[in-house]
């Protein structure tokens, strides 16, 4: 009788040791919004970003507010995830990335030279297609340069997301920011609103595309208002941590004095520009907070988390935001994957605790 006891008992704690374990391993999982820059090609440094941060498994996205470049990969993220959980999640951005190389490799005009990559200069200011653009785009205006508004994104984004099954459901929040064109103002989509246009509205380059029209409204890229927009994410999502993914170098030592030098600054500048005064705003609240001016009830203090490649991304010029060389892409990739790693071992604990970045000091 005794053996025939003694396995029932075994079998019972094993299934109650795998039951805490399970329960213990899902209370370790500690929720997060994101918080996605655009960059163009450099999507592809958070594309590594969020393939390490996924493999972890410590962290559950809870929303995704995005621009541009971080537009899609919010898309490709949430509607993969929701297919297919986390590893869903991590083929459909290697899938999407990899369709985005080959898609440039049949239709772009900017080539990078075969010598320059094998140095490692993944920029294209001496590439002749880039040139002749950069020069045709300063000239004429992409209604004339590209009346039939050909975008090989679009058939890209429509292959590998599910637009209207996300608007169904998505596992996780989306937040995608545009500027209206007329009116100067944000437009977030939300889930419900989000489809080819809505990304492809978040994405675009008024020099390079015609504006995309949405619900009777134009768009041009959503960076030169929102980039990204982090209200959303302390409005409508549970969650007071929010790690923001930096494509844009937000410091660059020395004065440029070339054009093209003039030029990029301006960019990075332009594109950090909405960030910056959003998060002098949470400064601004936090310390109401702090000093006791305001409640925890009145206003959400949010902890803020970055994950940032400066002295990296300043190795690249903006013309190598259009090189789709899938050479330069696993190679961003991977320095994100490196970036994210270094954070997970020094920041990880912080989430849900406080801020690991100081914002004061990186921002304002």
């Amino acid at each position: 009788m005794d053996m025939s006891v003694k396995p029932r008992r075994a079998r019972k704690s094993t299934t109650a040791a795998a039951g805490a374990s399970a329960a213990a391993s899902a209370a370790a999982v500690k929720p997060v919004n994101l918080a996605l820059q655009g960059g163009g090609a450099h999507g592809a440094f958070a594309w590594g970003v969020l393939d390490r941060l996924i493999e972890d498994g410590r962290l559950a996205f809870e929303g995704i507010s995005a621009t541009s470049a971080g537009a899609m990969n919010a898309a490709v993220l949430a509607y993969g995830w929701t297919q297919g959980g986390p590893e869903g999640a991590r083929q459909a951005l290697a899938g999407f990335w990899q369709a985005v190389s080959e898609a440039g490799a049949l239709y772009s005009p900017y080539k990078p030279l075969p010598w320059a990559s094998a140095l490692g200069n993944w920029s294209l200011d001496q590439s002749p297609g880039y040139l002749w653009m950069d020069m045709a785009m300063r000239v004429f205006s992409p209604y004339q340069l590209n009346p039939l508004n050909f975008n090989p994104l679009r058939e890209v984004l429509e292959r590998h997301v599910d637009f209207a099954a996300l608007r169904r459901h998505s596992a996780i929040k989306l937040f995608l920011a545009a500027t209206n064109v007329e009116t100067c103002k944000v437009r977030v989509f939300h889930c419900q609103d989000i489809t080819a246009d809505a990304v492809l509205a978040s994405a675009c380059l008024p020099f390079m595309f015609q504006a995309v029209q949405v619900d009777g409204e134009f768009y041009w890229d959503g960076g030169y208002v929102g980039n990204p927009a982090i209200y959303p994410l302390i409005y409508d999502c549970e969650s007071r941590d929010v790690l923001i993914v930096h494509l844009n170098p937000i410091v660059r030592r020395g004065c440029p004095r070339s054009a093209a030098e003039i030029m990029n600054r301006l960019n990075e500048v332009s594109f950090n520009s909405s960030l910056m005064r959003e998060m002098r705003a949470i400064a601004f609240v936090t310390s109401l907070i702090e000093r006791g001016k305001l409640s925890p009830g009145e206003a959400k203090q949010m902890l803020i988390h970055s994950i940032r490649a400066d002295e990296e991304m300043t190795h690249y010029g903006v013309s190598s935001k259009l090189n789709s060389d899938w050479g330069f892409l696993t190679h961003l990739r991977d320095k994100g994957r490196a970036h994210a790693e270094r954070w997970l071992k020094a920041h990880v604990d912080a989430i849900g605790v406080r801020s690991s970045v100081d914002v004061r000091a990186e921002f304002l």
